[in-house]
């Protein structure tokens, strides 16, 4: 039945997904950005590292990691240096598994 779907919805399946990822990383960076903008001034509320971690979690690593990089925030921290990558290599593994290369 899975087969079947996918053979009849394949192509929409993987625009749904690939706008998804789009999508999820460009929310990412630009919450990067916009906690990078406001780290200067104590009185402005901050985005919480787990918000963070947890759009890097539902896709967005790959754009959050470049941003980072690029911006230089939170480069300092293991916690997203070490962390992040973990994630991304988790989600390649999940990926190649999904795609049957792994299966």
């Amino acid at each position: 039945m899975w087969s079947e779907f996918l053979y009849e919805h394949g192509d929409i399946l993987y625009m749904v997904v690939i706008g998804y990822f789009c999508l999820i990383s460009l929310i990412a960076a630009t919450v990067t950005v916009i906690d990078k903008l406001r780290a200067p001034d104590p009185s402005k509320r901050r985005v919480p590292e787990n918000t963070l971690l947890l759009l890097s979690a539902l896709g967005g690593s790959v754009a959050m990691y470049i941003t980072m990089v690029m911006i230089r925030h939170k480069t300092r921290h293991s916690k997203f240096m070490l962390g992040i990558p973990i994630i991304i290599l988790f989600q390649a593994v999940v990926l190649l598994y999904v795609s049957g290369v792994l299966g």
